[in-house]
């Protein structure tokens, strides 16, 4: 039996694909979110079962989550990115406490318990500082993209003091910094600092519990996430493909629906 879970995110939408009998990934996707979610959330699963080599009509249920889950009319729940990210994160490795979640428009930190059940969360939602749209505008002012970010941040030999955490605000800062003389090597590792202080802040807000996961698209970025291992005084665990980590909670989620039904079934059989 397989399920899937579909994260539909700001920047980016991800599906997963969950074989229910091993609990591992068979297939995955991952496409820029465009400006109708359903129709991209279609295309996303559809991605994904072929990589799966799977058909829509064997999945046993769908839940979606993200940004714009409530947008999904085939999926059976939805369900927050605090409890997919918590469930995908313990799927990856049952040892993790705490999670932190970089995504496209906000940051989350997140306290997890044994079982991969949310117990606390704080969440950065009112302003894209720190998030991969912040990270988007910032890579434009030093005219370059997002991805190459990480390569200018690690070629750097000391970062730039950015003292601005409003879009902004750091924009213009940049730009000075830049008319200034500065190298944009050491701007991006700058950047990647400051994203990491500013996630740092939001994870002791809960308590910083290891071990730590370090999930979403930003979590892609070496120079933030070793930034961040330093600014928390925890080692992270970084997981092959952070981006996958909330739709693959979703497809937990999913797994653990059925089982609840089958249960229930169980119960009503034998009494």
């Amino acid at each position: 039996m397989i399920t899937t879970g579909v994260d539909i995110g700001s920047l980016a939408s991800k599906a997963v694909v969950l074989d229910t009998g091993t609990m591992t990934v068979i297939g995955s996707a991952v496409i820029p979110s465009g400006p109708r979610p359903a129709a991209t959330a279609e295309r996303v699963l559809r991605l994904a079962l072929s990589d799966a080599d799977a058909d829509a009509d064997t999945v046993a249920a769908t839940v979606a989550t993200g940004y714009g889950r409530e947008s999904l009319p085939f999926a059976d729940a939805t369900v927050t990115e605090i409890t997919c990210a918590a469930r995908g994160a313990h799927l990856i490795d049952g040892a993790t406490r705490t999670v932190v979640d970089i995504g496209g428009q906000d940051s989350k930190a997140i306290r997890v318990d044994e079982r991969g059940f949310p117990l606390d969360f704080a969440l950065n939602d009112r302003c894209a500082a720190g998030t991969g749209r912040f990270l988007e505008v910032m890579a434009g002012a030093l005219e370059t993209d997002v991805t190459d970010l990480e390569r200018l941040a690690l070629e750097a030999e000391a970062p730039a003091a950015i003292t601005r955490t409003c879009t902004v605000f750091a924009e213009s800062e940049i730009i000075g910094l830049l008319a200034d003389g500065a190298l944009p090597s050491a701007v991006a590792a700058g950047l990647c600092r400051a994203v990491a202080l500013r996630t740092a802040a939001l994870v002791r807000q809960i308590g910083v519990r290891p071990p730590v996961m370090l999930v979403g698209g930003v979590g892609m970025n070496r120079a933030i996430a070793s930034e961040l291992e330093r600014a928390v005084d925890s080692p992270l665990i970084t997981p092959e493909q952070p981006q996958l980590v909330v739709a693959t909670g979703a497809a937990v989620v999913a797994a653990d629906r059925i089982s609840e039904r089958s249960d229930r079934g169980s119960v009503r059989e034998g009494s």
